[in-house]
Parts: C-alpha cells; sequence; structure tokens
C-alpha cells in the first residue's frame, strides 16, 4: 500500500489563496498537508489561517529558516512552488536537488533560454540521485475535460486546413491579479503568464508542434505592461498553418479554439452554463450532423490528483525512475513557454519568421 504522501505549498498569494487550498480540500483524502510557507510571516499567517479550515494541522513556515526545515524534513515529499514566475524555476531546482518532488506554477519558465537550461540541469541529476524526483508543472488546459474531448474527435474533422485561436482576455483593474508586481515585470508582461494557458490548449487539441511563426504585436493599453496584443501567424509540423490572436484586455471577452478540416469543423468556446464557467465543445460535419457538450472547469482539481498519484508511485517504487503523466511534465510547460517566446521574439523583429525552438 502506498503510504499517503505529505506536501507542503510554497507560496500564500492569491492562487493559492482562492485555487489551491479550496482544491486540495476537495481532495484532503489523498494527502497530508504539512505546511504552508512564504517569504514573510504575516504572509504565511494569512494562507494558514485559511488552510486550517480545512487542515487543522498544517504548520506555519517563512524565511530562510523555514524553507530550509522543509528542505530537510524526509517526511515531506512533494512540494507545490506557487512563487513569481521570475523565482520559480530556481526555487523548483532547489527543492529537485534535495530529492523532492515537484509541482511548479505555470509558466514553467520566464524564456526558453532559462526553460533549455533547467531541462539539462534536472536531466543530470540522474546521475547524482537515487530515484530522479517528479518536476510537475500545473497547466489545468491539459486536464480540462473539454480538451481531453476535443482530442479525441479531432480526427473526425479529417485533414486539417486551418486552426484560429482567438482570445480576448479581461485583465483590467476589476481582475485580482491586475495589480500583481511580478507580472508586470515579466519579458512579455501578462502576455506569457496568459497566453501558456492558450498555447497549452492549441497544442493538447491539435497533437502535433508549432514549428514556425510570425507576430506582430503593439502595446495599445498603457495600464498594461507591453505588449498587450499579439497577432501571430504560425504552421504545424503537419504543414496545417493558422492564426493565434490575443488581446489581454477586451470590454468583450472571448476565447475561442477552431479548427476547421476537410469533413468538419470543431470549435472550443470559453463561457458558462448554469452558473457553472467552462467550455463547450462543438463538432460540425461535412453532412449536416453536429453536436456539442459543455464541461464545467475542473482541470485545477485533475492536476493536482495526478501529481498526488504520482508522488505515491514514486514513494513505492525502489528503482531509480519515477513516473509522471506526459501532461504535467516541466518538459510539456516548457514547450509552451517556447511557443510565446517565439511570439514575443517575432515581434521585437517586426514579424519576422521565427523558429520555434524545441525542447
Amino acid at each position: 500500500m502506498a503510504q499517503t504522501p505529505q506536501i507542503a505549498i510554497l507560496g500564500a498569494g492569491i492562487f493559492v489563496k482562492t485555487q489551491y487550498i479550496p482544491r486540495l480540500a476537495e481532495i484532503s483524502n489523498l494527502f497530508i498537508l504539512r505546511a504552508i510557507w512564504s517569504r514573510t510571516e504575516e504572509s504565511a499567517r494569512s494562507a494558514v489561517e485559511i488552510a486550517q479550515k480545512h487542515f487543522p494541522n498544517v504548520e506555519c513556515k517563512w524565511g530562510d529558516a523555514g524553507l530550509e526545515e522543509i528542505i530537510k524534513d524526509c517526511s515531506i515529499t512533494g512540494v507545490a512552488v506557487v512563487l513569481a514566475g521570475q523565482t520559480m524555476v530556481d526555487m523548483s531546482l532547489r527543492l529537485l536537488n534535495a530529492g523532492k518532488h515537484v509541482l511548479q506554477e505555470k509558466p514553467a519558465a520566464a524564456t526558453v533560454d532559462e526553460a533549455e537550461k533547467a531541462l539539462t540541469h534536472y536531466n543530470s541529476l540522474s546521475a547524482t540521485l537515487t530515484q530522479q524526483p517528479i518536476w510537475a508543472v500545473a497547466e489545468n488546459y491539459r486536464f480540462e475535460p473539454a480538451f481531453i474531448e476535443g482530442k479525441r474527435l479531432i480526427s473526425d474533422i479529417g485533414e486539417m486546413m486551418n486552426i484560429q485561436v482567438i482570445v480576448e482576455g479581461a485583465m483590467n483593474s476589476s481582475n485580482p491579479y491586475f495589480a500583481s508586481s511580478w507580472r508586470r515585470q515579466f519579458v512579455g508582461g501578462f502576455i506569457l503568464d496568459m497566453g501558456v494557458h492558450f498555447v497549452a490548449g492549441l497544442r493538447m487539441l491539435v497533437g502535433c508542434e508549432i514549428t514556425s511563426l510570425s507576430s506582430m504585436n503593439s502595446h495599445v493599453d498603457k495600464t498594461l505592461p507591453p505588449p498587450d496584443n499579439i497577432s501571430s501567424m504560425f504552421q504545424l509540423e503537419n504543414g496545417c498553418s493558422g492564426v493565434f490572436v490575443m488581446v489581454v484586455s477586451s470590454k468583450s471577452p472571448k476565447v475561442i479554439w477552431r479548427v476547421v478540416g476537410l469533413n468538419g469543423v470543431l470549435q472550443i468556446d470559453r463561457g458558462n452554463k448554469d452558473g457553472k464557467h467552462g467550455y463547450s465543445v462543438s463538432l460540425h460535419m461535412a453532412d449536416g450532423q453536429s453536436k456539442s457538450f459543455f464541461y464545467p472547469f475542473s482541470g485545477v482539481t485533475d492536476e493536482l490528483k495526478t501529481f498526488l498519484s504520482d508522488v505515491s508511485m514514486a514513494n513505492l517504487k525502489k528503482d531509480h525512475s519515477s513516473h509522471i503523466d506526459p501532461r504535467l511534465s516541466f518538459a510539456e510547460g516548457a514547450r509552451d513557454v517556447a511557443v510565446l517566446d517565439a511570439m514575443l521574439e517575432s515581434g521585437k523583429r517586426q514579424g519576422a519568421l521565427v523558429q520555434v525552438k524545441k525542447l
């Protein structure tokens, strides 16, 4: 029998309080939450106070001393890293070096170069540790039922002819992340932090990689960091081309993935039904038949369950390797970053064709 994994959370910001703690509470039978850490005592205590309603024995840790206690505690085998994007890779590598399994929030890295160097270091751990720990990236779109269903249905539309991804976001002063300093200081601003979700959805849906692209970027809304608009043409390795359009802040938000094939059209729309937020999946065939499904959001919970399951299995195994669901792998998250990195680079070069780095 697998032992119940004991985990810690590094970070005590908005996302931890509004997403991690409530979602983990839904699956509290699968693990023990040992500690929540933050740089300051005040921040750590604010998150622990919320968590204690569901996890009465969770400990409060802060500062360098608290972090060191978590790292040296052998009973804590998994750590969720939910920190500022600029610091997550370094923190994850520090934990991995100590043999901890890591679930890192997205984006996987700040740049594709950082991701590439991190992967090289991670792969070298197999030579120094008894068991290579799991390095997962929490990209919930790969776990959303709508994209799982879309991936299953994509073959029904036949050979792909064109793809359209249209993202009109709602990053304005009423959004809790609008004032987030680390997102504003990111190269690419909100484009990178938000955009990896939509690239992940695209890559999962079509089942192949983007090889090259050309982007024109602009900065229109001065309340946002640059750029706040991207218009990109891309080509897949299967030869199909498409467009990726992203507006960080729109007065009428919408998100659409649309794949046109020889035999039909598959479309995923973000929206709500019966008061629940989620995605609708629509399939329209050449013979006039069509079907549509709605799937509420559940990807965050499902990815957490998968990580905990992988950690439990890794704790049981005596051999060198650790199994990880491919959808969680750091490499998958890094490939999302590589696409956005190429879009930002192309925009800097006035739409020059850029090859997406292979990872």
